[in-house]
């Protein structure tokens, strides 16, 4: 049976490519003698920046596990004396159940729920209202308007 011009087009393909990966295997391991292992560390310095060389064993800082904090920081409970605050509505929705008062003393924004009013509030209204840690942060608990 005679071979087809095309089958040995494909063959002398075949043997030059297997030649062609032949040279680059030896030509991979001659640069291996020559190279230096250190060529395929990086570092990271101080800055966080990555870098070829190794970092200053000076500027070395130390970290204990316990001080990071993965997450939402942890809220210091308030003090007995100061559970009592006054603050303003700033959004209350009625069908929802929920909204947030403004404290006037830290300007912050504190959830409250529906079940926590002991009278009903409108927005801008003036209330007192004990502060409780909640699920998410803290919460506003036995709200009272102020006249």
């Amino acid at each position: 049976m005679a071979e087809s011009w095309n089958k040995k087009e494909r063959e002398k393909k075949k043997r030059a490519k297997k030649k062609e990966k032949e040279e680059r295997r030896l030509e991979r391991k001659e640069n291996a003698k020559d190279s230096n292992p250190n060529d395929y560390f990086s570092y990271v310095d101080h800055d966080g920046n990555v870098t070829s060389t190794p970092p200053d064993p000076a500027q070395k800082k130390v970290f204990k596990a316990e001080d990071i904090e993965i997450g939402v920081p942890k809220q210091a409970e308030p003090d007995p004396e100061e559970r009592i605050h006054k603050g303003v509505v700033t959004f209350f929705n009625e069908s929802k159940g929920y909204g947030f008062i403004r404290d006037l003393k830290s300007q912050e924004s504190i959830f409250v729920h529906i079940n926590d009013l002991e009278e009903a509030v409108r927005e801008n209204s003036k209330v007192e209202f004990e502060v409780q840690k909640g699920p998410k942060g803290f919460q506003a608990t036995q709200v009272k308007v102020v006249r």
